[in-house]
């Protein structure tokens, strides 16, 4: 119990002596905290964007209702390239004609959907109101509401009358019905963007998120009405949302809607599949892949400015050894350990690295942040690699400042208390 009052009491005077030292000379901390500085914020910054991006990505995908699958000509998370990729951006589009022959030769789903997301965008304008800018306009059928988890709050859905009829109708997200909407029901009235007018005839339930719910900021429109308005059939390019009725049918479901696409698109035996089938789970651990190899990346990159603010920290503690050489000299002669010199010097790397690494650790939350705001991403705050990166700092100071402060412990006290 004694001996740990003892260090505990050393550490204590460390601590102290070591913030001493650095406010003593201040321009030569700052200079060398800044290369701990400039490790620490890249490591942040890059984690707390990543991390943001992925929430949305997460949040995004986590829309589509219980047992849903996707039927894509490309993955939406398909980053590789080279000439090995050229038949993969040469796939034939998935168009309206192959999705409804899939809705009707299937037998095993629960709904089939078909999407034409974000056909057009823009600001809507209601009687009452104006929309925010860049507000997504989707085409869908009515089997995408289900397979989308998509509620009705008030109305009704979309109706397999307004695909057929390619009727002037819309269902509102709940957060742009009360942009444009205030104070009076939207049902029955008529809203327009870019010219073209749509009469509102259903609003759906509030999913809301971390960003105070602009994911439902989004109006559909049946989906014979999108691409009749907005598209280019020869680059129309859809996406089939396939809902299994339960977890024990989903392989089953799959495998008859792989069967029939390849039917349908005439896909010879032995070939691969010319589309994607992809699900909330993997298109996650997809993502999570892509985004851990960039973090690997920007650590590695990050570690070598690490390297360099250590190599310069033990520069400094080198010339603060030899600039208080006879201090050392005294401190020996009046019984100072030298554990006790060790621990002063390794401390005073360490509070040293610490500094620089909350500054770090504070600039690269908020560029984190700022840049979040200006992707319309949630804001994170990354308590994981903030306490790693605090204690990469903590290792960086321990390990260049081991040396300097094994060199003052084992100086001569005769000789040191004659250095001048």
């Amino acid at each position: 119990m004694k001996a740990l009052s003892i260090i505990r009491a050393e550490l204590k005077d460390s601590f102290i002596m070591a913030l001493t030292a650095i406010v003593a000379h201040k321009l030569r901390s700052a200079l060398t905290l800044l290369g701990i500085l400039v490790g620490v914020f890249s490591i942040i910054i890059v984690m707390t964007s990543m991390r943001a991006m992925q929430q949305k990505i997460e949040s995004d995908l986590n829309q589509l209702g219980g047992q849903t699958f996707v039927v894509q000509t490309w993955s939406p998370l398909h980053f590789e390239g080279g000439g090995s990729e050229q038949g993969y951006w040469r796939r034939k589009r998935i168009n309206l004609d192959q999705a409804m022959e899939l809705s009707r030769r299937v037998t095993l789903p629960l709904n089939v959907g078909v999407e034409d997301n974000g056909v057009a965008n823009g600001q809507i304008i209601s009687r009452y109101s104006k929309s925010p800018p860049n507000v997504q306009l989707s085409g869908e059928t009515p089997g995408s509401f289900p397979a989308q988890n998509w509620n009705v709050a008030r109305g009704r859905a979309l109706l397999d009358s307004d695909e057929d009829g390619l009727r002037d109708v819309c269902v509102l997200g709940s957060t742009l019905a009360d942009d444009l909407f205030p104070f009076a029901s939207p049902l029955g009235e008529r809203i327009e963007l870019n010219g073209i007018k749509y009469t509102v005839v259903g609003v759906l339930e509030a999913k809301g998120n971390s960003q105070g719910g602009r994911e439902d900021e989004f109006a559909l429109i049946p989906i014979t009405t999108a691409i009749t308005r907005y598209e280019d059939k020869r680059w129309l390019n859809l996406s089939i949302l396939v809902q299994a009725r339960s977890a024990a049918d989903y392989d089953n479901t799959v495998d008859q809607v792989r069967g029939i696409m390849r039917q349908l698109r005439k896909v010879p035996p032995g070939k691969p599949d010319d589309f994607e089938i992809s699900s909330n789970d993997s298109l996650i651990e997809q993502m999570k892949s892509i985004t851990y190899k960039i973090r690997m990346g920007i650590s590695l990159v990050s570690s070598i400015a690490l390297l360099a603010a250590g190599i310069g920290i033990m520069n400094i503690m080198l010339v603060s050894v030899t600039e208080r050489t006879r201090e050392i000299g005294i401190r020996r002669a009046i019984g100072a350990k030298k554990r006790t010199i060790m621990i002063q010097f390794i401390m005073e790397a360490v509070v040293l690295c610490e500094v620089g690494g909350v500054a770090g650790v504070a600039l690269g939350v908020a560029g984190g942040d700022v840049l979040a705001i200006l992707m319309d991403l949630p804001k994170v705050l990354p308590l994981d690699w903030v306490f790693i990166g605090l204690g990469i700092c903590s290792l960086v100071g321990i390990i260049f400042g081991t040396y300097p402060a094994y060199k003052a412990a084992h100086l001569d006290p005769i000789e040191s208390l004659r250095y001048e």
